[in-house]
């Protein structure tokens, strides 16, 4: 039986990262290339109905005991645009405390100031990177625990619910859910394997939107450029300026949403931000992009209409309202962890999953604990330790009846 820990090594290799601004599913063809491996892998674990679909979709069964109830694991392939996902050198070292060497050469450490949450790992075994890279364990950990947990019930039987298995592409862009086919998947409740820490459960999540704010200029020689010059660069830091200091990501924390600028590029004549919009509170979701908005208008008027253009698209909403008719699915996954050593910590996600949209579509979809930290940066890790017990309380999820 493989182990949690060479899957997940073996799927970090495949470079998976998506890409916001490509209109095609999966965003990038790389993704399906971990897909087809998944697929095959499936098949060779007894995953007769193993299949990839033309989006880029993964989907298995792991047929269960008559009478107990259909239950989905979903994780999502693609991993953030935000760092390098190619050429990931993993490696993995025993923690003993203090800093950890990630690159000698580039003199890269992953420091116990920066990250005080690796004193909670002495004595583990860290899976790490060389510094130059994410790790992917956002969320190709969710991936192995759940190709994991599927071969144990395989290879164990024994009484258990039926397993679907789900592995969907772009969900770093926000769109992992658009084109999930929920009905076919046939899951009465599922679970993203896609959070964080040991012991984290989460139902509450944040709305989220994207923004992307075009400026147009007008370019012309700067030793004559009086009264004719359009700088569509400083008209957009006009834009950003007219936002809100104090929401941005690194003065919020808890329930408090923000604006967060992911991306500038631009020249005198054309620039273009990108933004996410975030917040728990859905009033206060919809009044931010209100803000956005007025802020558009107002450039507009002062240097012409057409000067600035914003584009807003929701990703996905707070699946608490979803989740709470239906509390079970939650006590069911509280319930595994404890069996396995595990403390359930309810905690809201600033951020959001597959699961927040999948539970608007009809499959109440809470996001389980997958054991890494620090996603989307060079200074990722998970601990073996803690992969392990993720795939025991998946396994628990499945058999504990």
């Amino acid at each position: 039986m493989k182990t949690v820990t060479g899957r997940f090594l073996r799927y970090v290799s495949f470079d998976t990262q998506s890409d916001e601004t490509s209109e095609t599913c999966p965003s990038t063809a790389k993704q399906r290339n971990l897909g087809a491996a998944l697929v095959e892998e499936m098949r060779e674990m007894g995953i007769s109905d193993a299949r990839m679909d033309e989006n880029g979709y993964v989907y298995g069964t792991v047929p269960g005991d008559p009478g107990l109830p259909t239950i989905g694991l979903i994780a999502h392939m693609d991993t953030s645009p935000d760092a390098s996902g190619a050429d990931i050198k993993a490696k993995i070292v025993e923690y003993h405390g203090g800093d950890v060497c990630l690159n000698e050469e580039k003199e890269i450490f992953l420091r116990e100031e920066d990250y005080p949450s690796l004193k909670n790992h002495c004595g583990k075994h860290l899976i790490v990177t060389d510094g130059t890279t994410l790790l992917g364990a956002d969320d190709k950990a969710g991936v192995a625990e759940i190709m994991t947990a599927a071969e144990r019930l395989l290879k164990n039987g024994g009484k258990h619910a039926t397993l679907k298995i789900g592995f969907t592409p772009d969900e770093e862009i926000g769109r992992g859910a658009d084109r999930f086919d929920v009905k076919g998947f046939g899951a009465d409740y599922a679970y993203t394997a896609d959070g964080g820490p040991v012991g984290e459960i989460e139902y509450e999540n944040f709305n989220a939107a994207s923004a992307k704010v075009v400026v147009h200029g007008l370019n012309i020689h700067p030793g004559s450029a009086k009264d004719k010059m359009v700088n569509s660069q400083l008209i957009a830091m006009e834009f950003q300026s007219l936002l809100p200091v104090q929401q941005r990501p690194e003065f919020t924390e808890g329930y408090e949403g923000f604006f967060h600028l992911n991306g500038v590029k631009g020249c005198v004549e054309r620039t273009e931000l990108r933004y996410i919009i975030r917040d728990h509170d859905r009033e206060k979701f919809e009044e931010k992009k209100a803000v956005m908005t007025a802020a558009a208008d107002f450039l507009n008027r002062k240097y012409g209409q057409g000067r600035v253009e914003l584009a807003i698209r929701d990703s996905y909403f707070n699946m608490k309202q979803c989740i709470a008719p239906c509390m079970y699915v939650v006590d069911r996954a509280k319930e595994a962890m404890a069996a396995v050593g595990m403390n359930p910590v309810e905690v809201p996600i600033r951020g959001g999953t597959d699961g927040a949209r999948l539970s608007y579509m009809g499959l109440p979809c809470p996001n389980l604990c997958t054991g890494g930290e620090n996603y989307h940066g060079r200074f990722e890790f998970i601990p073996v330790e803690d992969m392990e017990l993720c795939a025991d309380m998946l396994v628990k999820i499945l058999t504990n009846f």
